[in-house]
């Protein structure tokens, strides 16, 4: 039976926020950064993951645009089910 696992486009949904606002809410093919032990990337259908990033650019890759690049002095990457939500206090 061949297509029978075959995925419809998979992508994730990225949220990034902030007590005082939505920075970002769109759909990406993946999500890059590094955290305490190295380099990593969320793709889509990743486990389920929860990472410290301090000071390190996040990098939101979009289909067809240019990667959008995102530094914090600290946030929280929770992925779960393709719905990835980056938490953060500070600025851009």
């Amino acid at each position: 039976m061949p297509g029978l696992f075959k995925m419809a486009n998979p992508a994730l949904h990225v949220r990034i926020l902030s007590p005082q606002e939505l920075i970002l809410d769109i759909e990406a093919s993946s999500v890059s950064s590094k955290n305490s032990q190295g380099v990593f990337d969320i793709l889509p259908e990743h486990a389920n993951f929860i990472t410290l990033i301090e000071n390190y650019p996040i990098i939101v890759r979009i289909k067809g645009q240019k990667p959008q690049s995102f530094k914090f002095p600290l946030a929280i990457i929770f992925n779960s089910n393709n719905q990835v939500n980056i938490y953060t206090y500070g600025p851009i």
